[in-house]
């Protein structure tokens, strides 16, 4: 047989029937699910059929993107069927629209969650939605999520995870893979339907609590899992203005709060490098 990109034995295909039984029920928060070979960005396409009046809780799979995208238009490459490349739509009506900020968190709280429970690696969160696991003693960046506007009431939130990636395949040092972290297995069906169902509580939990971080349980939570809170950090902010200082909390909108100089600054927005050494 004639080797090609899709004959990689260890990484199988999804098996969208049986994730769509598993996924879609008629009690369930999820109300479809498509998996599709290959597409540009499932952010950018489940974001369109959100503007054509696609229903909340839609998801999009893809086994490989052409055109993923992280924060501050970074791209996201990783070979076919080697990851979880998905994204979903969430309409939060009756959330104020303020406290929408958490969703991205609340997607890093439900993926860690799941990704630990179901995959056996400890996975740390970076503000704001970093997905970080040990590779050789030192923090990798594992996965990664973006949050982008629907229209007027929808989100949809992309999630990428690097699962079975070689060291040879990572796109830059800095990246790792479950698989390099030592996940007791690298079958993707069922980390797919773990994240996915600690999604749709964690969600359900926030907004049924108005979008409340604290009633919800979502700043607690994740604070606990956040790597970069008590670290000295330089968050560089758009526009070209930086601050640095120590990471001291998240505040009641999802901002990281950097201590420096005596005074704190909210940070809402901007790309945030831990520091080895004090400041």
């Amino acid at each position: 047989m004639t080797s090609n990109r899709w004959s990689d034995l260890d990484r199988p295909p999804l098996n969208a029937a049986a994730l769509q039984r598993a996924i879609v029920t008629p009690d369930g928060f999820w109300t479809e699910l498509t998996v599709v070979e290959r597409t540009g960005s499932t952010n950018s396409d489940l974001a369109a059929r959100a503007k054509a009046g696609a229903a909340e809780g839609a998801v999009l799979v893809a086994e490989e993107q052409s055109a993923g995208r992280g924060r501050l238009d970074r791209q996201w490459t990783a070979p076919p069927r080697s990851g979880l490349f998905f994204s979903v739509l969430l309409r939060p009506s009756g959330v104020p629209v303020e406290r929408w900020g958490w969703l991205p968190l609340l997607a890093g709280v439900a993926t860690a969650t799941a990704v630990s429970r179901a995959g056996g690696v400890d996975t740390g969160l970076k503000w704001p939605n970093d997905l970080l696991v040990t590779v050789d003693g030192e923090e990798r960046k594992t996965g990664g999520i973006l949050a982008e506007r629907a229209g007027d009431d929808g989100v949809v939130i992309g999630i990428g995870l690097n699962v079975s990636l070689r060291e040879d395949e990572l796109p830059v040092p800095a990246a790792g893979s479950l698989a390099l972290a030592g996940a007791k297995g690298t079958d993707r069906d069922p980390l797919l339907r773990a994240v996915l169902r600690s999604l749709a509580d964690w969600y359900g939990e926030w907004r049924t609590a108005g979008g409340d971080p604290e009633a919800s349980r979502l700043r607690p939570v994740y604070a606990a899992g956040c790597v970069t809170l008590g670290r000295a950090v330089r968050a560089e902010l758009p526009g070209g203005d930086a601050v640095t200082g120590t990471a001291v909390t998240v505040d009641d909108d999802g901002r990281l709060v950097i201590s420096s100089g005596g005074a704190e600054r909210a940070v809402g927005a901007g790309d945030v490098v831990h520091l080895r050494n004090d400041v």
